[in-house]
């Protein structure tokens, strides 16, 4: 092997070999930190819905359709890093951003909703959501919802408030102590 390629082989190994395992994370501040942004991320797309229907109220019904369907994501979400954290956390990455730390496809909620698992109920009524009809007024909530995302004057308090719990959240350290 060329002297060049040895030395880009050596380069890469050590990043392959610090990727974050449960054994290195304090479990309990991980899930606390991942709860912090499912509320976080909850109470953001509530904070959108309540300014969308303030701005047009016809559109309350498929407001509510759209933040269920929201809410029930995030809560599997939930609970389905809380299971991997205790029973199978190959599944999570602490490398990652806390929002990309439990990623769960299409397939893995279709696959959970037909399990009798612990997460069965809650994948159900995300697979079930994703693959129900669209409400009536879907088009014409996510219009009003790309709207007042363009103005931020209308959106700056909550906007403001899920940045900066982000930023905490970027900041807290779940690293164990060596």
């Amino acid at each position: 092997m060329s002297r060049s390629a040895l030395l880009l082989l050596a380069t890469l190994l050590p990043g392959i070999a610090v990727a974050k395992d449960i054994n290195q994370i304090d479990p309990l501040c991980a899930t606390q930190k991942y709860h912090n942004y499912v509320n976080a991320s909850i109470a953001w797309y509530e904070s959108l819905v309540d300014l969308t229907i303030k701005k047009d109220p016809k559109l309350d019904d498929v407001a509510n359709w759209f933040l269920e369907g929201r809410r029930n994501h995030f809560m599997l979400n939930d609970e389905a890093f809380d299971y991997y954290v205790e029973n199978d956390p190959s599944k999570l990455n602490f490398d990652a951003p806390v929002e990309s730390w439990l990623n769960l496809t299409q397939e893995d909620i279709k696959t959970l909703s037909n399990s009798s698992g612990v997460l069965a109920d809650a994948a159900k009524k995300v697979f079930e959501f994703r693959q129900g009809q669209a409400h009536q007024g879907n088009y014409d909530l996510r219009s009003a919802l790309a709207d007042l995302l363009s103005q931020p004057k209308e959106i700056k308090v909550p906007l403001e408030r899920y940045n900066n719990e982000m930023k905490n959240l970027a900041e807290t350290q779940c690293d164990k102590q060596s």
